[in-house]
């Protein structure tokens, strides 16, 4: 089995309004305490008899993960000991890098950067609360180029309010002439608890205007050479993102941090999100259930390649039935799922549909 560490950073300097995440706003760096308390919790799951493997990924997620210092990112790398080759992430914000601090993170032995571009069209930036530009945007990338970067991502949100094609086409271009070797492209959901979830902004698509964004965004990312390997996220051959890769196949992955999930040898478990709590010691993971069969087949159907219905049965003792396979073959025949007997996979249209789907096919 293979092993991902996932490293919560809860700190930003301010909250996006349609962000869900589990952070603080208002924040300009991320505390030492904060990063003491991350090494002391690692240091006690590498005691457990259980934690042999080195990690073949580590990922900085938040929140605003580019807030820390390379020096701190460094310790957290370090005290990781991550495998040979390991993918190393780290999601970073265009206003809060510059070259000497993104030649830190390379040093520190990050070797993947996650950039949260979002748009290329400044109103829409504004609108959505994000205190970055276009122009920093290309600044960062840019930057990210002359330290050493060669494995970029970039997102790009779909569906925004007033939302075009020609912005879409504007973003890709940023992304595409920036170097971007991944790109993760989504629709804009409203969460409850979130700024938009209280003050919904006009101009919003229809869910049918929305999912034909999410189908021209699929084409023209194929014609530009970046390849869908999962509903969300596309690459250029060789670079797909090797963490998520883990969380879909029901592969072992250890997080740290509030609200940091975990899944290990089946069992799920997550932190509070409570940042005090953590930094005190007080926090205790909660038990989350466990990863079955059925979520099996639903974390599979999120990738272009599908699920094998024999590693499902390999894995978890687990065969579809034949209403199941009767209902698979209606998927077939309307375009939401790839013909043929081969494995069980979703077309571009059935993923934005997929948990209609799920919702059938489990039932």
């Amino acid at each position: 089995m293979r092993l991902g560490l996932y490293f919560h950073i809860p700190y930003c300097l301010a909250r996006c309004r349609y962000c869900d995440f589990y952070s603080r706003g208002g924040q300009k760096e991320v505390p030492d305490a904060y990063c003491e308390a991350l090494l002391r919790e690692l240091a006690r799951w590498c005691n457990c008899d259980c934690a042999a493997l080195r990690p073949d990924t580590v990922y900085f997620g938040g929140g605003t993960p580019s807030l820390l210092r390379p020096d701190q990112a460094a310790r957290l790398v370090n005290a990781a000991a991550p495998a040979p080759g390991a993918e190393i992430t780290l999601e970073a914000n265009p206003e809060t890098v510059a070259p000497a601090k993104l030649e830190g993170f390379l040093n520190a032995g990050v070797n993947r950067l996650s950039l949260g571009v979002q748009t290329a069209d400044d109103a829409s930036l504004t609108r959505l609360g994000r205190p970055h530009t276009a122009a920093q945007s290309r600044q960062a990338l840019a930057w990210a180029r002359q330290a050493g970067f060669v494995n970029i991502s970039g997102d790009i949100m779909l569906a925004l309010p007033g939302y075009t094609r020609e912005e879409f086409d504007r973003t890709l271009d940023l992304l595409a002439e920036g170097g971007c070797t991944h790109i993760s492209a989504y629709l804009l959901k409203i969460e409850p608890g979130t700024a938009f979830f209280r003050h919904t902004p006009a101009g919003l698509p229809d869910p049918d205007t929305a999912a034909d964004f999410y189908l021209y965004a699929v084409e023209q990312l194929a014609a530009a050479g970046y390849v869908q390997y999962e509903i969300s996220n596309f690459a250029k051959p060789g670079y797909e993102g090797r963490h998520n890769l883990l969380y879909w196949d029901c592969q072992d992955y250890l997080g740290l941090g509030p609200a940091a999930h975990s899944c290990m040898n089946r069992h799920r478990f997550y932190w509070p999100g409570d940042t005090r709590a953590f930094l005190e010691g007080t926090a205790k993971p909660v038990p989350d259930g466990g990863c079955d069969g059925e979520e099996y087949i639903m974390l599979r159907l999120r990738l272009a390649e599908g699920l094998e219905e024999e590693q499902l049965e390999r894995r978890f003792g687990m065969r579809l039935t034949e209403r199941q396979k009767a209902f698979w073959r209606r998927c077939q025949a309307a375009g939401y799922a790839a013909p043929g007997d081969g494995p069980l996979r979703l077309t571009p249209a059935g993923m934005i549909i997929q948990n209609s789907i799920l919702t059938e096919l489990l039932s």
